[in-house]
Protein backbone atom coordinates (compact mmCIF):
# COMPACT_ATOMS: atom_id res chain seq x y z
CA UNK A 1 0.00 0.00 0.00
CA UNK A 2 1.75 3.16 -1.16
CA UNK A 3 -0.53 5.58 0.67
CA UNK A 4 -2.04 4.58 3.99
CA UNK A 5 -5.25 6.08 5.38
CA UNK A 6 -5.05 8.08 8.60
CA UNK A 7 -7.91 6.19 10.27
CA UNK A 8 -9.97 3.10 9.53
CA UNK A 9 -12.50 3.46 6.72
CA UNK A 10 -16.08 3.76 7.93
CA UNK A 11 -19.05 3.34 5.56
CA UNK A 12 -22.73 3.99 6.19
CA UNK A 13 -24.50 0.67 5.67
CA UNK A 14 -28.12 1.00 4.53
CA UNK A 15 -28.77 -2.50 5.90
CA UNK A 16 -27.78 -1.64 9.50
CA UNK A 17 -28.57 2.08 9.26
CA UNK A 18 -25.25 3.10 10.80
CA UNK A 19 -21.62 3.74 9.96
CA UNK A 20 -19.44 0.67 10.30
CA UNK A 21 -15.71 0.06 10.08
CA UNK A 22 -15.15 -1.59 6.73
CA UNK A 23 -13.66 -5.08 6.91
CA UNK A 24 -13.51 -6.92 3.59
CA UNK A 25 -14.30 -10.63 3.41
CA UNK A 26 -10.83 -11.33 1.98
CA UNK A 27 -8.03 -9.20 3.35
CA UNK A 28 -6.81 -6.65 0.84
CA UNK A 29 -9.55 -7.44 -1.69
CA UNK A 30 -12.95 -5.89 -2.33
CA UNK A 31 -15.82 -7.13 -4.49
CA UNK A 32 -18.38 -4.47 -5.43
CA UNK A 33 -21.50 -4.69 -7.58
CA UNK A 34 -23.46 -1.63 -8.70
CA UNK A 35 -26.77 -1.65 -10.56
CA UNK A 36 -26.26 -0.08 -13.97
CA UNK A 37 -28.72 1.50 -16.40
CA UNK A 38 -31.70 0.04 -18.21
CA UNK A 39 -30.60 0.90 -21.72
CA UNK A 40 -33.64 2.30 -23.51
CA UNK A 41 -32.77 6.03 -23.60
CA UNK A 42 -29.88 8.50 -23.24
CA UNK A 43 -28.37 8.98 -19.78
CA UNK A 44 -29.36 11.92 -17.59
CA UNK A 45 -27.61 13.64 -14.71
CA UNK A 46 -29.15 11.22 -12.20
CA UNK A 47 -27.30 8.38 -13.91
CA UNK A 48 -24.13 10.49 -13.91
CA UNK A 49 -24.28 10.98 -10.15
CA UNK A 50 -24.48 7.26 -9.45
CA UNK A 51 -21.67 6.47 -11.89
CA UNK A 52 -19.34 9.19 -10.57
CA UNK A 53 -20.06 8.37 -6.90
CA UNK A 54 -19.12 4.72 -7.33
CA UNK A 55 -16.23 5.58 -9.63
CA UNK A 56 -14.90 7.76 -6.78
CA UNK A 57 -15.42 4.99 -4.22
CA UNK A 58 -13.60 2.41 -6.34
CA UNK A 59 -10.74 4.85 -7.08
CA UNK A 60 -10.34 5.59 -3.37
CA UNK A 61 -10.37 1.93 -2.35
CA UNK A 62 -7.65 1.27 -4.92
CA UNK A 63 -5.68 4.36 -3.85
CA UNK A 64 -5.44 3.06 -0.26
CA UNK A 65 -4.25 -0.32 -1.40
CA UNK A 66 -7.23 -2.60 -2.04
CA UNK A 67 -7.49 -4.85 -5.07
CA UNK A 68 -11.02 -4.12 -6.29
CA UNK A 69 -13.21 -6.21 -8.57
CA UNK A 70 -15.89 -3.79 -9.75
CA UNK A 71 -18.96 -5.14 -11.56
CA UNK A 72 -21.72 -2.95 -13.04
CA UNK A 73 -24.40 -4.44 -15.25
CA UNK A 74 -26.53 -3.37 -18.17
CA UNK A 75 -30.21 -4.31 -18.02
CA UNK A 76 -30.79 -5.06 -21.70
CA UNK A 77 -34.12 -6.91 -21.48
CA UNK A 78 -36.99 -5.20 -19.70
CA UNK A 79 -40.55 -3.92 -20.28
CA UNK A 80 -39.28 -0.38 -21.05
CA UNK A 81 -36.79 -1.68 -23.60
CA UNK A 82 -39.40 -3.89 -25.26
CA UNK A 83 -41.96 -1.08 -25.46
CA UNK A 84 -39.46 1.44 -26.85
CA UNK A 85 -38.09 -1.02 -29.42
CA UNK A 86 -41.62 -1.82 -30.59
CA UNK A 87 -42.39 1.91 -30.91
CA UNK A 88 -39.29 2.37 -33.08
CA UNK A 89 -39.81 -0.83 -35.05
CA UNK A 90 -36.37 -2.25 -34.18
CA UNK A 91 -35.19 -5.22 -32.14
CA UNK A 92 -34.48 -4.95 -28.42
CA UNK A 93 -30.88 -5.91 -29.23
CA UNK A 94 -30.47 -2.99 -31.64
CA UNK A 95 -31.99 -0.56 -29.14
CA UNK A 96 -29.90 -1.69 -26.19
CA UNK A 97 -26.69 -1.71 -28.26
CA UNK A 98 -27.32 1.89 -29.34
CA UNK A 99 -27.77 3.11 -25.77
CA UNK A 100 -24.91 1.06 -24.35
CA UNK A 101 -22.63 2.81 -26.85
CA UNK A 102 -24.09 6.20 -25.87
CA UNK A 103 -23.64 5.37 -22.18
CA UNK A 104 -19.97 4.55 -22.77
CA UNK A 105 -19.51 7.76 -24.77
CA UNK A 106 -20.99 9.81 -21.91
CA UNK A 107 -19.02 8.08 -19.16
CA UNK A 108 -15.77 8.15 -21.11
CA UNK A 109 -16.30 11.90 -21.51
CA UNK A 110 -16.74 12.11 -17.73
CA UNK A 111 -13.43 10.24 -17.35
CA UNK A 112 -14.98 7.28 -15.58
CA UNK A 113 -12.68 4.30 -15.10
CA UNK A 114 -14.48 1.37 -16.70
CA UNK A 115 -15.60 -1.38 -14.28
CA UNK A 116 -13.72 -4.67 -14.20
CA UNK A 117 -16.77 -6.38 -15.72
CA UNK A 118 -19.85 -4.93 -17.47
CA UNK A 119 -22.19 -7.92 -17.94
CA UNK A 120 -25.45 -7.75 -19.85
CA UNK A 121 -28.49 -9.62 -18.58
CA UNK A 122 -29.03 -11.38 -21.91
CA UNK A 123 -25.51 -12.86 -21.69
CA UNK A 124 -26.37 -14.64 -18.43
CA UNK A 125 -29.61 -16.48 -19.12
CA UNK A 126 -28.09 -19.88 -18.10
CA UNK A 127 -27.02 -18.45 -14.72
CA UNK A 128 -30.47 -16.90 -14.24
CA UNK A 129 -32.19 -20.22 -14.95
CA UNK A 130 -29.83 -22.07 -12.59
CA UNK A 131 -30.57 -19.56 -9.82
CA UNK A 132 -34.33 -19.96 -10.27
CA UNK A 133 -33.90 -23.73 -10.10
CA UNK A 134 -32.14 -23.31 -6.75
CA UNK A 135 -35.11 -21.25 -5.53
CA UNK A 136 -37.50 -24.04 -6.52
CA UNK A 137 -35.32 -26.54 -4.68
CA UNK A 138 -35.28 -24.39 -1.53
CA UNK A 139 -39.06 -23.85 -1.58
CA UNK A 140 -39.03 -20.12 -2.42
CA UNK A 141 -40.34 -20.26 -6.01
CA UNK A 142 -43.60 -21.39 -7.56
CA UNK A 143 -45.08 -21.46 -11.05
CA UNK A 144 -48.40 -19.91 -11.93
CA UNK A 145 -49.94 -19.36 -15.37
CA UNK A 146 -46.66 -19.67 -17.28
CA UNK A 147 -44.81 -17.30 -14.94
CA UNK A 148 -42.49 -18.11 -12.03
CA UNK A 149 -42.76 -16.06 -8.83
CA UNK A 150 -40.77 -15.68 -5.63
CA UNK A 151 -42.95 -16.26 -2.56
CA UNK A 152 -42.01 -13.43 -0.20
CA UNK A 153 -43.66 -15.07 2.81
CA UNK A 154 -41.11 -17.90 2.60
CA UNK A 155 -38.28 -15.47 3.39
CA UNK A 156 -38.49 -14.48 7.05
CA UNK A 157 -36.20 -11.43 6.71
CA UNK A 158 -38.11 -9.84 3.83
CA UNK A 159 -38.03 -6.06 4.36
CA UNK A 160 -34.79 -5.92 6.37
CA UNK A 161 -33.05 -3.53 3.95
CA UNK A 162 -35.88 -1.05 3.48
CA UNK A 163 -37.26 -1.38 7.00
CA UNK A 164 -40.69 -2.31 5.65
CA UNK A 165 -42.60 -5.08 7.41
CA UNK A 166 -44.56 -7.37 5.14
CA UNK A 167 -47.65 -7.24 7.33
CA UNK A 168 -47.59 -3.41 7.33
CA UNK A 169 -47.19 -3.32 3.56
CA UNK A 170 -50.16 -5.65 3.16
CA UNK A 171 -52.33 -3.36 5.30
CA UNK A 172 -51.62 -0.33 3.13
CA UNK A 173 -51.14 -2.17 -0.13
CA UNK A 174 -51.78 -0.31 -3.36
CA UNK A 175 -50.19 -2.82 -5.68
CA UNK A 176 -51.72 -4.05 -8.89
CA UNK A 177 -53.67 -7.24 -8.20
CA UNK A 178 -52.42 -10.29 -10.07
CA UNK A 179 -54.67 -13.24 -9.30
CA UNK A 180 -51.89 -15.66 -10.23
CA UNK A 181 -49.83 -14.55 -7.22
CA UNK A 182 -50.19 -16.09 -3.77
CA UNK A 183 -49.24 -12.74 -2.23
CA UNK A 184 -49.53 -9.33 -3.91
CA UNK A 185 -45.83 -8.66 -3.10
CA UNK A 186 -44.56 -11.84 -4.75
CA UNK A 187 -42.37 -10.85 -7.67
CA UNK A 188 -41.61 -12.39 -11.04
CA UNK A 189 -38.51 -14.51 -11.50
CA UNK A 190 -39.45 -15.67 -15.01
CA UNK A 191 -42.10 -14.22 -17.33
CA UNK A 192 -43.87 -16.49 -19.78
CA UNK A 193 -43.44 -15.72 -23.49
CA UNK A 194 -45.63 -13.07 -25.13
CA UNK A 195 -45.87 -12.18 -28.83
CA UNK A 196 -43.38 -9.53 -29.90
CA UNK A 197 -41.07 -10.08 -26.93
CA UNK A 198 -37.61 -11.68 -26.79
CA UNK A 199 -37.71 -15.17 -25.30
CA UNK A 200 -35.46 -18.01 -24.24
CA UNK A 201 -36.05 -21.70 -23.53
CA UNK A 202 -36.32 -22.70 -19.88
CA UNK A 203 -37.62 -25.63 -17.77
CA UNK A 204 -40.84 -23.58 -17.36
CA UNK A 205 -41.32 -22.90 -21.06
CA UNK A 206 -40.19 -20.07 -23.29
CA UNK A 207 -39.97 -16.66 -21.67
CA UNK A 208 -37.62 -14.05 -20.24
CA UNK A 209 -36.21 -13.21 -16.82
CA UNK A 210 -37.68 -10.78 -14.31
CA UNK A 211 -35.64 -7.68 -13.50
CA UNK A 212 -34.54 -8.54 -9.96
CA UNK A 213 -33.20 -12.02 -10.71
CA UNK A 214 -30.90 -10.63 -13.39
CA UNK A 215 -28.77 -8.69 -10.89
CA UNK A 216 -28.60 -11.58 -8.40
CA UNK A 217 -27.40 -13.93 -11.15
CA UNK A 218 -24.79 -11.53 -12.52
CA UNK A 219 -23.42 -10.37 -9.16
CA UNK A 220 -23.05 -13.87 -7.73
CA UNK A 221 -21.55 -15.13 -11.00
CA UNK A 222 -18.66 -12.67 -10.80
CA UNK A 223 -18.32 -12.14 -7.04
CA UNK A 224 -19.74 -15.29 -5.45
CA UNK A 225 -22.87 -15.70 -3.27
CA UNK A 226 -21.39 -13.50 -0.50
CA UNK A 227 -19.50 -10.31 -1.33
CA UNK A 228 -18.47 -6.99 0.18
CA UNK A 229 -20.39 -4.04 -1.29
CA UNK A 230 -23.56 -3.56 -3.35
CA UNK A 231 -24.53 -0.09 -4.53
CA UNK A 232 -27.03 1.96 -6.46
CA UNK A 233 -29.41 4.91 -6.18
CA UNK A 234 -31.78 5.27 -3.21
CA UNK A 235 -34.71 4.55 -5.52
CA UNK A 236 -33.46 0.95 -5.83
CA UNK A 237 -33.65 0.10 -2.11
CA UNK A 238 -37.24 -1.10 -2.51
CA UNK A 239 -38.24 -3.23 -4.22
CA UNK A 240 -35.16 -4.04 -6.34
CA UNK A 241 -32.45 -4.48 -3.73
CA UNK A 242 -34.89 -5.90 -1.18
CA UNK A 243 -35.85 -8.56 -3.72
CA UNK A 244 -32.24 -9.23 -4.62
CA UNK A 245 -31.51 -10.04 -0.97
CA UNK A 246 -34.53 -12.33 -0.66
CA UNK A 247 -33.80 -14.38 -3.76
CA UNK A 248 -30.01 -14.50 -3.30
CA UNK A 249 -30.10 -15.53 0.34
CA UNK A 250 -33.04 -17.82 -0.37
CA UNK A 251 -31.04 -19.58 -3.09
CA UNK A 252 -27.64 -19.84 -1.42
CA UNK A 253 -28.45 -19.82 2.30
CA UNK A 254 -25.66 -17.35 3.16
CA UNK A 255 -25.60 -13.56 3.71
CA UNK A 256 -25.70 -11.86 0.32
CA UNK A 257 -23.86 -8.56 0.85
CA UNK A 258 -22.05 -7.07 3.84
CA UNK A 259 -22.39 -3.35 3.02
CA UNK A 260 -25.14 -1.61 1.05
CA UNK A 261 -24.35 1.88 -0.30
CA UNK A 262 -26.99 4.15 -1.83
CA UNK A 263 -26.52 7.59 -3.36
CA UNK A 264 -29.05 10.42 -3.10
CA UNK A 265 -31.19 11.97 -5.81
CA UNK A 266 -30.49 14.92 -8.11
CA UNK A 267 -33.12 17.63 -8.45
CA UNK A 268 -33.26 20.37 -11.10
CA UNK A 269 -33.83 23.85 -9.67
CA UNK A 270 -35.39 22.21 -6.57
CA UNK A 271 -37.78 20.10 -8.64
CA UNK A 272 -37.71 16.36 -9.15
CA UNK A 273 -36.64 15.33 -12.65
CA UNK A 274 -39.75 14.48 -14.60
CA UNK A 275 -40.57 13.98 -18.26
CA UNK A 276 -43.86 15.82 -17.71
CA UNK A 277 -41.88 18.88 -16.50
CA UNK A 278 -39.45 18.54 -19.38
CA UNK A 279 -36.46 18.98 -17.04
CA UNK A 280 -34.52 15.79 -17.81
CA UNK A 281 -30.93 16.98 -18.21
CA UNK A 282 -28.94 14.69 -20.47
CA UNK A 283 -25.23 14.32 -19.81
CA UNK A 284 -24.28 14.99 -23.43
CA UNK A 285 -26.14 18.31 -23.33
CA UNK A 286 -24.47 19.44 -20.08
CA UNK A 287 -21.04 18.62 -21.51
CA UNK A 288 -21.68 20.90 -24.47
CA UNK A 289 -21.59 23.82 -22.02
CA UNK A 290 -19.27 22.66 -19.23
CA UNK A 291 -15.93 20.94 -18.75
CA UNK A 292 -16.39 17.26 -17.74
CA UNK A 293 -14.32 17.76 -14.59
CA UNK A 294 -16.56 20.67 -13.58
CA UNK A 295 -19.52 18.30 -13.70
CA UNK A 296 -17.57 15.73 -11.65
CA UNK A 297 -16.68 18.43 -9.12
CA UNK A 298 -20.32 19.48 -8.87
CA UNK A 299 -21.54 15.88 -8.47
CA UNK A 300 -19.06 15.27 -5.64
CA UNK A 301 -19.58 18.65 -3.94
CA UNK A 302 -22.26 17.22 -1.62
CA UNK A 303 -22.01 14.06 0.44
CA UNK A 304 -23.08 11.15 -1.75
CA UNK A 305 -26.06 10.28 0.48
CA UNK A 306 -27.41 13.85 0.45
CA UNK A 307 -29.71 15.28 -2.20
CA UNK A 308 -28.05 17.46 -4.84
CA UNK A 309 -29.72 20.32 -6.69
CA UNK A 310 -28.55 21.15 -10.19
CA UNK A 311 -28.67 24.82 -11.24
CA UNK A 312 -26.81 26.78 -13.89
CA UNK A 313 -25.29 28.91 -11.13
CA UNK A 314 -23.98 25.80 -9.36
CA UNK A 315 -22.22 24.74 -12.56
CA UNK A 316 -20.73 28.23 -13.07
CA UNK A 317 -19.36 28.01 -9.53
CA UNK A 318 -17.98 24.52 -10.17
CA UNK A 319 -16.20 25.79 -13.31
CA UNK A 320 -14.67 28.66 -11.31
CA UNK A 321 -13.49 26.31 -8.53
CA UNK A 322 -11.97 23.92 -11.05
CA UNK A 323 -10.12 26.82 -12.66
CA UNK A 324 -8.60 27.69 -9.26
CA UNK A 325 -7.16 24.18 -8.98
CA UNK A 326 -5.66 24.32 -12.47
CA UNK A 327 -4.33 27.86 -11.90
CA UNK A 328 -2.48 26.64 -8.81
CA UNK A 329 -1.15 23.56 -10.60
CA UNK A 330 0.08 25.83 -13.36
CA UNK A 331 1.77 28.22 -10.92
CA UNK A 332 3.51 25.35 -9.13
CA UNK A 333 4.62 23.80 -12.42
CA UNK A 334 6.09 27.12 -13.51
CA UNK A 335 8.17 27.21 -10.28
CA UNK A 336 9.32 23.60 -9.87
CA UNK A 337 8.37 21.77 -13.07
CA UNK A 338 5.72 19.11 -13.77
CA UNK A 339 4.91 16.36 -11.28
CA UNK A 340 6.47 13.01 -12.12
CA UNK A 341 4.90 9.56 -11.94
CA UNK A 342 6.36 9.03 -8.48
CA UNK A 343 3.79 11.30 -6.82
CA UNK A 344 2.07 8.25 -5.25
CA UNK A 345 5.14 7.53 -3.12
CA UNK A 346 5.02 10.78 -1.17
CA UNK A 347 2.28 12.68 0.55
CA UNK A 348 1.79 15.63 2.85
CA UNK A 349 -0.82 17.36 4.94
CA UNK A 350 -3.46 17.58 2.19
CA UNK A 351 -3.43 13.82 1.52
CA UNK A 352 -3.79 13.10 5.24
CA UNK A 353 -6.71 15.53 5.52
CA UNK A 354 -8.25 14.06 2.38
CA UNK A 355 -8.03 10.51 3.76
CA UNK A 356 -9.50 11.66 7.07
CA UNK A 357 -12.56 12.99 5.23
CA UNK A 358 -12.85 10.05 2.84
CA UNK A 359 -12.53 7.51 5.63
CA UNK A 360 -15.63 9.08 7.16
CA UNK A 361 -18.09 7.51 4.71
CA UNK A 362 -16.47 9.01 1.61
CA UNK A 363 -17.18 12.59 2.68
CA UNK A 364 -16.15 14.31 -0.56
CA UNK A 365 -17.76 17.61 0.48
CA UNK A 366 -15.34 17.88 3.41
CA UNK A 367 -12.45 16.51 1.34
CA UNK A 368 -12.98 19.16 -1.36
CA UNK A 369 -13.11 21.79 1.39
CA UNK A 370 -9.61 20.75 2.46
CA UNK A 371 -8.43 21.02 -1.14
CA UNK A 372 -9.50 24.66 -1.40
CA UNK A 373 -8.00 25.51 1.98
CA UNK A 374 -4.66 24.31 0.62
CA UNK A 375 -5.21 26.14 -2.68
CA UNK A 376 -5.61 29.44 -0.81
CA UNK A 377 -2.63 28.69 1.44
CA UNK A 378 -0.24 27.73 -1.37
CA UNK A 379 -1.28 30.66 -3.56
CA UNK A 380 -0.34 32.92 -0.64
CA UNK A 381 3.00 31.10 -0.33
CA UNK A 382 3.67 31.57 -4.04
CA UNK A 383 2.83 35.26 -3.82
CA UNK A 384 5.49 35.65 -1.13
CA UNK A 385 8.08 33.30 -2.66
CA UNK A 386 8.08 34.94 -6.07
CA UNK A 387 9.55 33.28 -9.16
CA UNK A 388 12.44 31.54 -7.38
CA UNK A 389 11.22 29.81 -4.18
CA UNK A 390 13.87 28.63 -1.71
CA UNK A 391 14.66 25.00 -0.93
CA UNK A 392 12.13 24.71 1.91
CA UNK A 393 9.36 26.27 -0.14
CA UNK A 394 10.22 24.06 -3.12
CA UNK A 395 9.90 20.94 -0.96
CA UNK A 396 6.55 22.16 0.34
CA UNK A 397 5.35 22.92 -3.18
CA UNK A 398 6.47 19.48 -4.34
CA UNK A 399 4.41 17.80 -1.58
CA UNK A 400 1.34 19.87 -2.37
CA UNK A 401 1.74 19.15 -6.07
CA UNK A 402 1.92 15.40 -5.33
CA UNK A 403 -1.08 15.62 -3.00
CA UNK A 404 -3.15 17.49 -5.58
CA UNK A 405 -2.29 14.80 -8.13
CA UNK A 406 -3.25 12.05 -5.67
CA UNK A 407 -6.50 13.69 -4.63
CA UNK A 408 -7.29 14.52 -8.25
CA UNK A 409 -6.73 10.90 -9.27
CA UNK A 410 -9.42 9.82 -6.78
CA UNK A 411 -11.94 12.58 -7.53
CA UNK A 412 -11.21 12.69 -11.25
CA UNK A 413 -10.36 16.41 -11.26
CA UNK A 414 -7.12 18.24 -12.04
CA UNK A 415 -6.02 15.29 -14.18
CA UNK A 416 -5.12 17.24 -17.32
CA UNK A 417 -2.06 19.32 -18.10
CA UNK A 418 -2.91 22.90 -17.06
CA UNK A 419 -2.07 24.17 -20.54
CA UNK A 420 -4.56 21.73 -22.06
CA UNK A 421 -7.25 22.75 -19.58
CA UNK A 422 -6.86 26.45 -20.24
CA UNK A 423 -6.80 25.91 -23.99
CA UNK A 424 -10.09 24.00 -23.68
CA UNK A 425 -11.56 26.77 -21.53
CA UNK A 426 -10.47 29.38 -24.02
CA UNK A 427 -11.97 27.62 -27.01
CA UNK A 428 -15.20 26.75 -25.18
CA UNK A 429 -15.57 30.33 -23.98
CA UNK A 430 -14.96 31.64 -27.47
CA UNK A 431 -17.58 29.31 -28.87
CA UNK A 432 -20.10 30.25 -26.18
CA UNK A 433 -19.63 33.99 -26.78
CA UNK A 434 -19.31 33.72 -30.59
CA UNK A 435 -15.72 35.02 -30.51
CA UNK A 436 -13.66 34.33 -33.62
CA UNK A 437 -10.40 32.77 -32.40
CA UNK A 438 -8.42 33.64 -35.54
CA UNK A 439 -9.38 37.31 -35.15
CA UNK A 440 -8.25 37.31 -31.51
CA UNK A 441 -4.93 35.65 -32.38
CA UNK A 442 -4.33 38.15 -35.18
CA UNK A 443 -5.04 41.14 -32.93
CA UNK A 444 -2.76 39.76 -30.19
CA UNK A 445 0.01 39.35 -32.77
CA UNK A 446 -0.52 42.96 -33.92
CA UNK A 447 -0.43 44.15 -30.30
CA UNK A 448 2.80 42.24 -29.64
CA UNK A 449 4.40 43.93 -32.63
CA UNK A 450 3.08 47.34 -31.49
CA UNK A 451 4.64 46.81 -28.05
CA UNK A 452 7.91 45.74 -29.66
CA UNK A 453 7.83 49.01 -31.64
CA UNK A 454 6.90 50.85 -28.39
CA UNK A 455 3.68 52.03 -30.02
CA UNK A 456 1.84 52.03 -26.68
CA UNK A 457 -1.16 53.88 -28.06
CA UNK A 458 -1.78 51.18 -30.68
CA UNK A 459 -1.18 48.43 -28.11
CA UNK A 460 -3.75 49.98 -25.75
CA UNK A 461 -6.23 50.42 -28.59
CA UNK A 462 -6.00 46.69 -29.42
CA UNK A 463 -6.32 45.69 -25.75
CA UNK A 464 -9.47 47.82 -25.45
CA UNK A 465 -10.89 46.32 -28.64
CA UNK A 466 -10.30 42.81 -27.30
CA UNK A 467 -11.80 43.77 -23.93
CA UNK A 468 -14.94 44.89 -25.74
CA UNK A 469 -15.05 41.38 -27.26
CA UNK A 470 -14.88 39.96 -23.67
CA UNK A 471 -11.29 38.79 -24.19
CA UNK A 472 -8.96 39.14 -21.20
CA UNK A 473 -5.19 39.37 -21.84
CA UNK A 474 -2.50 38.10 -19.48
CA UNK A 475 1.02 39.29 -20.33
CA UNK A 476 3.88 37.13 -19.07
CA UNK A 477 7.53 36.35 -19.70
CA UNK A 478 6.51 33.66 -22.21
CA UNK A 479 4.25 35.98 -24.16
CA UNK A 480 0.59 36.94 -24.00
CA UNK A 481 -2.12 34.50 -23.02
CA UNK A 482 -5.78 35.17 -23.42
CA UNK A 483 -9.06 33.87 -22.06
CA UNK A 484 -12.72 34.73 -22.22
CA UNK A 485 -13.99 36.90 -19.36
CA UNK A 486 -16.72 35.88 -16.96
CA UNK A 487 -19.21 38.41 -18.37
CA UNK A 488 -22.36 36.51 -19.42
Amino acid sequence: MERSPVVMLKIYNTLTRKKETFRPIKEGRVGIYVCGPTVYDACHIGHARSVIVFDMIVRYLRAIGYQVTYVRNFTDVDDKIINRANELGISTGELSEKYIEEFHDDMDALKEHRPTYEPRATEHIPEIIALIQRLFASGHAYMAGGDVFFAVETFADYGKLSGRRLEDMKAGARVEVDKKKRNPFDFALWKGAKPGEPMWDSPWGKGRPGWHIECSAMSTHFLGPHFDIHGGGKDLIFPHHENEIAQSEGAFGVPFVNVWIHNGFVTINHEKMSKSLGNFLMIKDILKEHHPEALRLFLLSNHYRSPLDFTNQAMVEAEARLEKIYSLLQRIEERIGPCGAGYKKKHGKLWEEFCEAMNDDFNTARAIGFVFERVREINHLLDKAGKTPGKQDRERLSLVQADLMGVGAVLGIGTEKPTHFFEYKKLQGAKRHAIDVSTVERLISERTEARRQKDWSRADEIRNRLAAMNVVLEDGPDGTRWKVGRKQ
